[in-house]
């Protein structure tokens, strides 16, 4: 465990503020569900809750599904990370940080359809992922991005990607990515 050299007193009420600093690195915000452990020391250990990371096998058993029937890159996010992979290296993808792209798509609660002329170009939104510098250097010919709403909230999305240049994504990869994010949807929801 890391010390930050913050203290903070608890209030009447049994608050404790989260310095904003630490919200900000970490992604927090308000709204966002945390997770409290107690370990046999008597620390208390607070944790960023993902509803759609309890899916973590269903979500990589999916994404591979998908994968296979469209021979594209899929990938599966909570809010912050990259939950499930298929059809692209793990070690590359799996647990890095979304990139501005899904952070659009979540916010705005819409499906974005990018297609490329030239793998060098970035969309104004953004990558689809970023490194561990925070910088999106990954590009593809052609993604999709549909968010996962669940009870109201977006919870993570599903995307489709592609390096190869061949037709680009239409209707039927964002009617996919969308079916896809719907189903996982209703599975948190149950």
């Amino acid at each position: 465990m890391k010390a930050t050299g913050i203290v903070r007193r608890i209030d009447d009420l049994g608050r404790v503020v989260i310095p904003k600093e630490i919200r900000r690195n970490l992604r927090i915000r308000e709204g966002d569900p945390l997770e409290i452990f107690v370990d046999k020391d008597g620390e208390i250990i607070l944790k960023k809750y993902s509803p759609i990371g309890e899916l973590g096998d269903f979500a990589k058993e999916y994404a591979d599904s998908i994968s296979t029937s469209t021979e594209q890159f899929v990938c599966i996010t909570d809010r912050d990370n990259i939950i499930a992979v298929s059809g692209a290296p793990k070690r590359d993808f799996l647990g890095k940080p979304i990139g501005r792209l899904i952070e659009k798509s979540m916010s705005e609660r819409r499906t974005f359809v990018n297609n490329y002329s030239d793998l060098n170009t970035l969309s104004k939104e953004g990558s689809i992922v970023a490194d561990d510098r925070g910088e999106e250097n990954y590009r593809f010919a052609a993604e999709v991005v549909a968010p996962i709403i669940a009870q109201g909230d977006s919870i993570g999305a599903v995307v489709i990607c592609s390096k190869e240049k061949r037709p680009s994504f239409g209707l039927m990869e964002h009617k996919l990515a969308e079916t896809a994010a719907g189903f996982l949807a209703k599975q948190m929801e149950q």
